[in-house]
């Protein structure tokens, strides 16, 4: 489905962009054929379509869950961590370790945080040391010198 999104967002580009050079190539013989009085009366009628069109188009967006874009729910997760040492997951997020001297009790590596996942969602940890995890999150040793099982 995020594929068909995908898909329809393109070629709602290409179609802009396909419009927008019509458009350009339709004004510019305005002015050659006809005259510059009324290639500047149809410019700005164009202008003033065009932004009206660009007014609707950001209210839509604005309107849309995380990760809108159309095709209804979010698809996208956004996961942020600022400061020293914060620390955000989202999705399945089982057996980490984030801090120094932090392990697993089964003794696997430290591996790298992990990549945003396919669901909708929204994590963020701001400030020094900071942790936020949202989704199926456990078996984690948070903070420095800390231990966790990861079954």
């Amino acid at each position: 489905m995020a594929v068909l999104a995908g898909a329809r967002r393109r070629g709602l580009a290409w179609g802009v962009a396909v419009a927008g050079a019509a458009a350009a190539v339709g004004l510019t013989l305005v002015a050659l054929l006809v005259d510059l009085d009324t290639a500047d009366r149809v410019a700005s009628l164009v202008g003033a379509v065009a932004g009206l069109a660009g007014l609707g188009f950001s209210a839509y967006a604005l309107v849309q869950p995380d990760g809108g874009g159309g095709g209804g729910g979010g698809s996208a997760r956004v996961v942020r961590a600022r400061g020293r040492g914060a620390v955000a997951a989202g999705g399945a997020v089982t057996g980490n370790a984030f801090g120094a001297r932090s392990r697993t009790v089964d003794g696997r590596p430290v591996p790298q945080p992990p990549t945003p996942g396919a669901a909708g969602g929204h994590v963020s940890a701001r400030g020094d040391g900071a942790v936020a995890a949202e989704g199926d999150v456990r078996g984690n040793a948070f903070g420095d010198g800390s231990e966790a099982g990861s079954r």
